[in-house]
């Protein structure tokens, strides 16, 4: 695959390239190995196009895992404890989740454990590639990336995307980078608070 777009958002491509280039080329050759045309095997059952052969995006997400894997990209996830206590949930945000946990049980709360998961982090950088559901990647962007970015465990997040051209041939449902780029653009330029790429690709 072949990366069309790239949109540096508070100039998170700038940080990569100055501060971490060796992890842009990695990148940049991870997506270069996943050959989608492999992967044009999903016979579709939609009205609007019945029988035609789809790109399928569990087998590429499956390739970009080994390749990411193989690369030493690591699972990482974040750990905290919520309540229904706006004024709580502010004193402990920035805590670490045992003392979470027992600031919210002393004060005569519940305590709730929640965490967010990504799937691939090193040396700071987290990334997500999306062929899933279009609601996934305003999660991604407003909750996952910044949620790290907040607990200090990132710098910077990475979304990799189809471009139209090529979510076109997919299931219906599946976020493209033009939608993508128009939904952060309309946030105004401080939102989210996380540097980011969001990176298009085509086969």
């Amino acid at each position: 695959m072949k990366i069309i777009e790239t949109y540096s958002h508070l100039n998170g491509l700038e940080f990569l390239l100055v501060h971490k280039p060796a992890l842009w080329t990695e990148i940049q050759n991870v997506i270069e190995r996943v050959d989608a045309n492999k992967y044009k095997t999903k016979v579709s059952k939609e009205k609007t196009m019945p029988g035609k052969l789809l790109y399928s995006p569990i087998d590429m997400n499956a390739k970009f895992k080994t390749f990411l894997t193989k690369a030493e990209w690591e699972e990482s996830r974040v750990d905290y404890w919520v309540t229904k206590d706006e004024r709580l949930i502010r004193k402990t945000l920035t805590m670490d989740p045992a003392l979470q946990k027992e600031e919210i049980i002393k004060s005569g709360n519940m305590p709730i454990y929640s965490y967010n998961q990504t799937d691939y982090v090193k040396d700071r950088v987290a990334i997500e590639v999306q062929f899933g559901k279009y609601a996934f990647v305003a999660y991604d962007l407003f909750v996952k990336h910044l949620a790290f970015y907040i607990g200090d465990k990132i710098d910077l997040g990475i979304e990799i995307l189809p471009m139209k051209e090529l979510q076109m041939k997919m299931s219906s449902g599946v976020p493209y980078y033009e939608g993508e780029l128009y939904n952060v653009i309309r946030q105004g330029r401080d939102v989210p608070a996380v540097p980011l790429i969001i990176i298009g690709i085509i086969p």
